[in-house]
């Protein structure tokens, strides 16, 4: 902090809840029983100093463990991130989340952040901030030290030494520190000895063309439904009969659309796909995506159902849930 502030870069620090803000039994070892989203940004940064150059400012937009994510979470975290980052003496932004959705929402800014070449760093923690052994303050570092690095850009997810891509980063493991993985993609970087190391180019985020205020301005308000239901041994079309049902009768909130979680190479079993190209004639955007953790869907002859290509079934979601707002603005 020792920075003078009429020069110093300033590192926007936003804060979301989530275990690395856990507060709970403090016994060595007992590492599960907490209850996330306890402890302030403000608090979470004590101790930790600022990069040469550059300040802190801190804002907390929720307080919530990551298994509740909820849309309005991602509009404020979207217009805040808008927002700051075209502050001229803004560097980089760092958001602390918890582990259980962080992925989903890093490939949502990853989506409609796309244009922003400042880092926007999301971190987390597998362990409660009172844990006697807490891996959050490690990963806020690191975070805030990837943020600050001219190296960085776009969105990114820091956790246990690594960096990932939001388009790959996933959860892999419900409690291991180093809990995340990025498939056969691998992490793009790393953090070794206070020094930043990127191995791989980050991708470039998804096609969906987006002016930043229509989409700030749609993702401020309703937004669509979308389910993800999955293909499996003895699946039926049964849930997805029902969701055509509501939509025939003009329930409220009924569905807009749906994610299959494809078995191998995006197939589905016959009865459900059946129901799903039932759901397509009635409206219902209809997207294929694998329940394997590697490799992406090889379009073939017999594709009756668009495919999320290497997306997870809840990254396609997203996708859809995008392409479902850019439709409604052109209407």
């Amino acid at each position: 902090m020792d920075a003078d502030f009429d020069t110093a870069r300033r590192i926007i620090l936003l804060g979301t809840g989530g275990t690395i803000a856990g507060t709970g039994d403090t016994k060595p070892g007992q590492t599960l029983e907490y209850v996330a989203g306890s402890i302030s940004i403000e608090q979470l940064t004590h101790g930790i100093v600022a990069p040469a150059g550059h300040i802190f400012e801190c804002e907390q937009i929720a307080q919530l463990d990551s298994k509740d994510m909820e849309f309005d979470v991602w509009a404020t975290l979207a217009s805040r991130c808008h927002a700051r980052l075209n502050e001229p003496d803004v560097a980089a932004i760092v958001i602390t989340h918890g582990t259980d959705t962080i992925e989903e929402t890093a490939f949502f800014l990853h989506s409609v952040l796309k244009s922003q070449r400042k880092p926007v760093v999301l971190t987390c923690a597998m362990r409660p901030a009172t844990a006697p052994n807490a891996d959050g303050p490690q990963n806020l570092q690191d975070a805030i030290l990837v943020a600050s690095t001219t190296k960085s850009s776009g969105v990114l997810v820091v956790c246990a030494g690594e960096i990932h891509d939001p388009a790959f980063v996933r959860k892999a493991h419900p409690y291991k520190l180093n809990a995340f993985e990025s498939g056969e993609a691998g992490p793009i970087g790393f953090i070794e000895a206070g020094e930043v190391r990127y191995v791989h180019p980050r991708t470039i985020p998804s096609t969906l063309e987006f002016e930043h205020d229509a989409v700030l301005s749609l993702i401020a308000g309703a937004w669509p439904r979308v389910e993800i239901i999955s293909s499996h041994a003895g699946a039926s079309g049964r849930l997805v009969d029902m969701l055509i049902e509501e939509r025939r009768n003009a329930c409220f909130d009924a569905v807009d659309g749906l994610v299959l979680a494809a078995t191998g190479n995006g197939s589905i079993h016959a009865s459900l796909e059946a129901a799903a190209l039932r759901a397509a004639e009635n409206g219902i955007m209809v997207v294929r995506a694998s329940r394997c953790l590697n490799g992406t869907i090889v379009k073939t002859s017999r594709d009756q159902i668009p495919d999320a290509g290497a997306l997870s079934p809840v990254k396609a979601r997203i996708e859809l849930l995008l392409e479902l707002l850019k439709q409604r603005a052109a209407v």
